[in-house]
């Protein structure tokens, strides 16, 4: 008998439960073990999802399981699991940024990843406006305790309330959005929208525009996409680092997933309006985030403008599925958005626990006080800028074959001088590491082996999938 996917989120939520009863009723508190559990229970899971092999999408109305929803709870998972394992150096950092009684309520740092985890999975299976809503508010919802869950430093807590507050704002529009899109077309699921779609009267086009055009105000907040883009740079300085990590990289991809499969719906009657808008989107991403990147001295901030150029990459992809790799395009970029991002926050947090700040100047001379963390960070920066023989090369390349070949020469301009910038901001970051001296008062910094572990895995895995990217595309 098949096992169905839907259990696949049961299966997340039920672990989450059950650490929480572990958590509350166990007299003598480990909080590590609850996140060494974590990670076993959605390693399971991800294997799980791995030897699945159905393509059923009949399963209910609302849900679906085809093969791109599998591929992005796959990457989910491994994300969440990096994540947790991020958060355990962490943890220390979030007992001196002024939780009472030391490590008490860090159980629930590492539950709540969990929690958003299956929110997430959720949402990529969606197929239907009414479910995509609520799982997204699931999602949500778990962020904003997490980006304000350091309640006694300033900074965490001013992220908190704007990522709350434009948050709600940006829900407003979503919902709205969906409620002109049923409005006109009498229907929620995708599967009928799009057949309601081809008997629907042109008149009726420029309210299911405007419709639309809500729904893309609130999923650009979602993703960080200019002009939406303004709450990022503040909420990922402010907010745990392991936190920003998780943002950047799940949230986003939950994100895009949903930006495809609306584009897919709508395209086949409104496809010349729809790629002028996710184009104009585009340019502008890509444009501000990298300029905005270029002067800044805190390291998150940059990674924050970072994420907001990247985010203009991938809707170049978006904005080119008139041709049929395009979304493959897009789901290899996210993977390796995923390796390459997580491992430079990986290294932000051991240098930060370390130093205590997360300024580009915490990092001067960290070749020589850890050659390892200095290596991974190198690795990284050179994936993000796109350097051959790593998967953010391979990536890049993808995106701007399908935008020829979708003849988006404007965005293939932008996207040229996009790469250009990240040239600068990234090197300058390796340049600080080797080529600036360590302060005096400072020593070596040590690794426990299972980050190290996480290091050299991810490390390598920029490199193999960047030579042999069939990996990845096989697997998409």
């Amino acid at each position: 008998m098949a096992l169905n996917p839907i259990y696949f989120e049961f299966f997340v939520v039920c672990l989450g439960i059950a650490l929480i009863l572990l958590e509350s009723t166990r007299k003598k508190r480990n909080q590590a073990l609850v996140a060494w559990i974590g990670v076993g229970g959605l390693i399971l899971v991800l294997l799980s999802v791995f030897i699945y092999d159905s393509q059923s999408t009949g399963i209910s109305p609302f849900y679906t399981s085809d093969r791109l929803a599998l591929f992005y709870k796959q990457l989910i998972l491994v994300a969440t699991i990096i994540v947790l394992l991020m958060s355990l150096p962490y943890a220390r950092t979030i007992a001196g940024g002024g939780v009472p009684n030391g490590k008490i309520g860090m159980a629930e740092f590492f539950i709540l990843p969990i929690f958003a985890c299956a929110g997430m999975m959720w949402l990529v299976s969606a197929s239907d406006l009414i479910f995509l809503f609520v799982t997204l508010e699931l999602v949500t919802v778990t962020f904003y305790v997490l980006v304000a869950y350091i309640r006694n430093d300033a900074l965490c807590l001013e992220a908190g309330v704007k990522y709350f507050v434009l948050g709600a704002f940006s829900t407003g529009f979503l919902v709205y959005g969906i409620s002109w899109i049923f409005g006109v077309t009498g229907q929620t699921s995708f599967e009928n929208i799009s057949l309601s779609l081809q008997t629907l009267p042109a008149s009726a086009h420029p309210a299911l525009l405007f419709g639309l055009g809500l729904f893309l105000v609130g999923l650009g907040f979602k993703i960080g996409a200019f002009p939406f883009q303004f709450w990022v740079p503040d909420v990922y300085q402010g907010a745990a680092t392991p936190v920003t990590a998780y943002l950047s990289v799940a949230s986003k991809a939950a994100g895009f997933v949903v930006l495809l499969r609306i584009a897919e719906v709508f395209s086949p009657a409104l496809q010349t309006k729809i790629i002028g808008i996710l184009s104009i989107l585009a340019g502008l991403t890509v444009l501000f985030g990298n300029l905005a990147a270029l002067v800044q001295t805190n390291l998150k901030r940059l990674l924050a403008y970072s994420s907001i150029a990247h985010a203009g990459f991938l809707l170049m992809g978006v904005a080119s599925l008139t041709v049929p790799f395009a979304s493959k395009a897009v789901s290899f970029y996210l993977s390796g958005y995923l390796l390459m991002t997580l491992l430079a926050f990986f290294v932000v947090v051991m240098v930060a626990r370390e130093t205590g700040g997360e300024k580009m100047t915490n990092f001067r001379g960290l070749g020589k006080r850890s050659p390892l963390l200095a290596m991974s960070m190198v690795f990284s920066m050179l994936s993000l800028a796109g350097i051959p023989l790593t998967v953010g090369f391979f990536g890049k390349f993808l995106i701007f074959m399908v935008a020829i070949q979708a003849h988006q020469w404007i965005l293939v301009g932008l996207g040229a001088l996009g790469v250009c910038c990240g040239f600068y901001y990234y090197f300058k970051i390796i340049g600080v590491m080797y080529w600036q001296a360590p302060p005096s008062d400072v020593g070596a910094i040590k690794i426990s082996t299972d980050t190290a572990i996480v290091l050299v895995v991810l490390s390598i895995s920029i490199i193999v999938f960047g030579i042999c990217p069939q990996f990845i595309l096989a697997w998409i």
